[in-house]
């Protein structure tokens, strides 16, 4: 085996079947560690058909995994080539392994699914603890309705993993506001090993020479995220808009990705009839039109939900409720607190209930008018975690070379 630097490598696995929101997380997380740590590289493993639209840091690199989509009824399906969804997962645990074996990682983080989709991590787990790699699994403040994630890490067989392969759980949030494994009953075993780490702080990322500007006049974003399910929520802005034309504050609308072309031309049109709104794809750089608004409309994501909170924007959060209750629990909770404001989708989606929602955002108050000791502290809490686990500069070889330099003197 060849020398390998003693400069430390962190491996992340994100599977991205829908959304952006663990690409984000992942990408968040990896430009804290590299910010921090100038000896260190981190490599992300991603199934986003996007990961190539983002900009990442000297030093985070990302391996593209085969592409997979969770359809309404549950199954998945090849995203892009035309294979069977078995071979699909085969190749991409293949992949992930592979990767894992050449890149020597001193530390392996897995966002949120803890054996990956349908399994596909549990060789590379196991792989790198027999080499003595410190595994992590890193969860959001909310999975699911208890009722729901229980039996379904019950199919999954989730349970076993945490006792077994991992040596750390981090929850990206504070017990005070959720518990991602509220209602399911673990072993003491497994929470000894969970660390709540609070929110991950987000900034706004450098300024595009030529790039678009930001609106001349104050504006509300309107944003469902990856927007794959969040053409109700771009509706009802819109239909709001078209019933009150005096809505005092602009709307800057930003669908998302995976919003369907054919909505996406629905909206953009309805859009440029009105005077005081604008629309737009996607917005690789979305921190930056956060920042500038006197207000957010959002679903409440994970991702958008640190931005809001990071930037200290008043916000109107319309949680989805299917097909997890994960936003739904999260605004509820934030709501108590007075972090935001909610406005359940009932179905109906009154244009003039929306509308008053808009004309009362503006004035309601901002997060930071509530004190939770240690909200945006997850980054930091991050790069103090992984610290344990990584070589200095002039350290020797990594846990995986001693457990291979073991193997081969045996």
């Amino acid at each position: 085996m060849s020398e390998r630097p003693t400069s430390g490598r962190v491996l992340i696995y994100s599977h991205d079947t829908f959304g952006l929101g663990h690409l984000r997380r992942c990408r968040a997380i990896a430009h804290a560690l590299v910010e921090r740590y100038s000896n260190l590289s981190v490599l992300i493993l991603s199934g986003s058909p996007i990961v190539g639209s983002f900009d990442f840091r000297t030093r985070v690199d990302f391996v593209r995994i085969p592409g997979v989509i969770k359809l309404r009824n549950g199954e998945y399906t090849a995203l892009n080539l035309h294979l069977d969804v078995d071979e699909i997962l085969s190749m991409r645990a293949s992949l992930i392994r592979h990767t894992a074996e050449i890149y020597q990682p001193d530390l392996f983080i897995v966002d949120k699914e803890p054996l990956g989709l349908r399994g596909e991590v549990r060789e590379t787990l196991e792989l790198l603890k027999g080499r003595g790699v410190p595994l992590v699994l890193g969860l959001r403040d909310v999975m699911d309705e208890p009722a729901l994630l229980a039996p379904e890490w019950e199919r999954k067989k989730v349970l076993p993993a945490l006792e077994t392969l991992y040596d750390e759980i981090w929850a990206y949030g504070l017990p005070q506001i959720c518990d991602p494994l509220e209602g399911i009953e673990v072993p003491q075993s497994v929470r000894d090993k969970m660390v709540y780490t609070g929110y991950l702080h987000r900034t706004v990322p450098p300024a595009v020479p030529h790039g678009p500007g930001l609106p001349d006049e104050p504006y509300i974003l309107v944003t469902p995220g990856g927007g794959g399910d969040g053409e109700a929520l771009i509706d009802w802005v819109l239909r709001a808009y078209e019933s009150d034309p005096g809505i005092p504050y602009r709307a800057v609308l930003v669908f998302g990705p995976f919003m369907q072309p054919d909505l996406q031309a629905e909206f953009l049109a309805r859009a440029e009839a009105l005077p005081n709104v604008e629309a737009t794809a996607f917005e690789a750089r979305i921190e930056r039109l956060m920042q500038g608004a006197v207000g957010v409309v959002a679903m409440g994501g994970y991702n958008t939900f640190c931005e809001i909170l990071s930037f200290d924007k008043k916000a109107l959060i319309v949680p989805r409720e299917v097909p997890r209750r994960e936003q739904t629990i999260r605004a509820a909770r934030a709501q108590e607190l007075g972090l935001v404001s909610v406005l359940m989708d009932d179905g109906v989606r009154d244009a003039a209930a929306m509308a008053a929602a808009l004309r009362r955002l503006p004035w309601q108050a901002p997060p930071s008018s509530v004190v939770v000791p240690g909200l945006l502290g997850g980054l930091e809490s991050v790069n103090r975690l992984s610290a344990r686990y990584l070589p200095e500069p002039s350290s020797g070889p990594s846990a995986s070379e001693r457990q291979l330099a073991a193997g081969d003197a045996a």
